[in-house]
């Protein structure tokens, strides 16, 4: 019995839609990076990009759990002597670029190399309801009915 190592030529890359409406963000960004890997098929090879694209739509609308939406803080530093600076997670999801959240949540769970910035070139996250990709016919993936924690209740 052999391992088996996928090739290049023998990947097959799906378009995945997203709705992130009400989903909380961390078990969202977990299928997601799950998916980018690829390690929901069978032909999963760890040093090789073999996940699929996915387009995820309404990130303006994802919700945390608790009092994660305004306690959580984001930082990030200038590059000067003093230079850290704090965001939190309510006034990066109510300005101008929202999406900013679920990136840096998925971001994080990638393993780090450049293997982890090909994966992120296949994900497309949108703050509205449109996206520009109904020509590669994407198929929708509702994560809310996976598991009822996967959205907010109440």
């Amino acid at each position: 019995m052999k391992t088996y190592s996928a090739k290049a030529k023998d990947i097959v890359k799906d378009w995945v839609l997203i709705d992130a409406e009400g989903l909380v963000v961390g078990r969202l960004a977990t299928i997601i990076a799950n998916r980018l890997r690829g390690k929901h098929k069978p032909t999963f090879t760890p040093h090789m990009d073999c996940g699929d694209n996915i387009i995820v739509i309404n990130c303006e609308k994802i919700a945390f759990t608790g009092n994660k939406r305004k306690d959580k803080p984001y930082y990030w530093h200038t590059g000067f002597p003093g230079g850290i600076k704090e965001r939190k997670a309510h006034q990066i999801l109510d300005g101008k670029h929202p999406e900013r959240v679920l990136e840096a949540a998925v971001k994080r769970m990638l393993p780090g190399a450049s293997l982890k910035r090909q994966q992120m070139t296949n994900l497309r996250i949108y703050a509205g309801p449109s996206h520009p990709h109904e020509a590669q016919n994407p198929v929708k993936l509702d994560i809310k009915s996976l598991n009822p924690k996967n959205a907010v209740r109440g």
